[in-house]
């Protein structure tokens, strides 16, 4: 299981893109998640400050 935005509450502000350890999120618009690198670590969630990220630990 990777990290899934959730694209209603994801404001593309970026704080998850900066925290992500393997580079796996890119924001244009909205975050998006690279299913291939993502470590699932949770750090992406942690950050965002809206709750748009779900991580099943």
């Amino acid at each position: 299981m990777v990290a899934k935005v959730k694209t209603e509450d994801c404001v593309g502000c970026g704080l998850c893109e900066d925290a992500c350890p393997s580079g796996s999120i890119k924001v244009d618009e909205i975050a998006v998640v690279d299913v291939k690198t993502c470590t699932n670590c949770g750090t992406c969630a942690d950050e965002c400050p809206n709750d748009a990220i779900e991580v099943e630990k």
